[in-house]
């Protein structure tokens, strides 16, 4: 979460009244104006994202079109920044990856769309965090060679439509969303609205990012809240959700001190990508893939019911080993959940460890992540 901010400081997305009349706590996040929870609490969403469908505006992050003579020249040019394949990339299909520092640090996570249809046939589409989007695209503007041009959108919304009953509602309004795969997406009129919809999200749960008009965002919401499987969900339950999904937050999880390798995420690099080595920081990461790194992001299963908070000291045998990055109660797992970053030979899982909790060491163990099965939809 972004320092604290003066309202009058504080942006605003295009839902903002709408959350203020359906009953939110309103709090300041990434810059932004954002609803925490509403009326039943974010244990309350929580769980009823994981049953049927939850809403989320995630309106605040930043999107944009990378655009340039050719796909090819497009997608080379972002690659000279990410260490992902997006020149492998079929048309409607999305890469999450990575922004690096010569240091092979992360800058950022963000997704990246090559679009399907022939009118973006020589672009990309890219969605990053809120909290880094306006150094993100000056990075990116500024890297870019002569000819490619990234252009801010600024005139769009964005909702996230997630759970195990979210396909059953979003066909009412978009049929042609039921045939989507995980991870690609499409242009589509959705109840009447032209969108750019992604069959992706942040919880583990099946669902849809919908990039729609500003204009059209409360209208187009307030219909999808309409649905009796569909509740309106805060940032305190999107927050708990992708902790169980094991999925990073940015900032936390994540940052420019860390590489890919220590992150867990090494699977973004591609094996072409690993071949020619021509990404920023390709030296050190790919030193730490051939050499191992010195420590690793890990998933903790505390014992007992107090949660470990991010910012707890990780101890084995008596020494400091690590650090949680993010921690707190999993509704769905029934009890704390955390992950952290260790020493890499201690993090095997089944490891034990101690976290010290209000200065008590309090017996936990390494676990594999996710915390929850995902049910992404990779098959038809």
């Amino acid at each position: 979460m972004s320092a604290p901010h003066s309202e009058e400081t504080l942006q605003v997305t295009p839902l903002h009244a709408l959350h203020i009349e359906l009953g939110a706590k309103m709090v300041p996040f990434a810059g932004y104006d954002m609803p925490v929870q509403y009326k039943d609490g974010v244990l309350a969403e929580h769980l009823h994202t994981r049953e049927a469908a939850g809403l989320f505006d995630v309106s605040h992050m930043g999107q944009a079109w990378i655009e340039g003579p050719d796909f090819e020249t497009v997608a080379r040019a972002l690659e000279a920044l990410v260490p992902g394949d997006l020149l492998g990339l079929a048309p409607g299909a999305i890469r999450y990856t990575l922004l690096l520092n010569d240091k092979g640090g992360i800058r950022d996570d963000l997704m990246v769309t090559r679009p399907a249809e022939a009118a973006r046939a020589n672009s990309l589409f890219v969605i990053v965090n809120a909290a880094c989007k306006e150094a993100d695209f000056a990075h990116i503007a500024a890297n870019l060679p002569a000819g490619i041009v990234l252009k801010p959108i600024r005139d769009r919304a964005l909702i996230a439509l997630q759970g195990p009953k979210a396909v059953e509602v979003f066909k009412r309004f978009a049929p042609a969303g039921a045939d989507m795969l995980f991870m690609t997406a499409q242009a589509m009129d959705v109840a009447g609205v032209p969108c750019l919809v992604s069959r992706s999200g942040y919880t583990g749960e099946d669902g849809y990012e919908i990039s729609v008009p500003e204009k059209d965002a409360v209208s187009l919401t307030k219909k999808l809240l309409g649905e009796a499987e569909v509740k309106p969900i805060g940032l305190g339950a999107r927050d708990s959700l992708r902790l169980e999904a094991g999925l990073c937050l940015y900032g936390h999880d994540i940052d420019e001190t860390t590489t890919p390798v220590e992150g867990a995420l090494t699977w973004v690099i591609g094996k072409r990508r690993r071949e020619e080595a021509n990404f920023p920081g390709s030296k050190i990461i790919l030193g730490q893939i051939a050499n191992g790194a010195s420590r690793k992001r890990v998933g903790l299963l505390p014992e007992g019911k107090a949660p470990a908070r991010e910012g707890t000291e990780i101890v084995a045998d008596g020494k400091v080993i690590g650090t949680i990055t993010s921690g707190g109660y999993g509704p769905t797992v029934g009890g704390p959940i955390a992950m952290g970053y260790v020493d890499t030979s201690h993090a095997k899982v089944g490891t034990e460890v101690e976290l010290m909790v209000r200065g008590k060491g309090r017996p936990a163990k390494v676990v594999a992540m996710p915390f929850t099965e995902k049910r992404f939809h990779k098959t038809k």
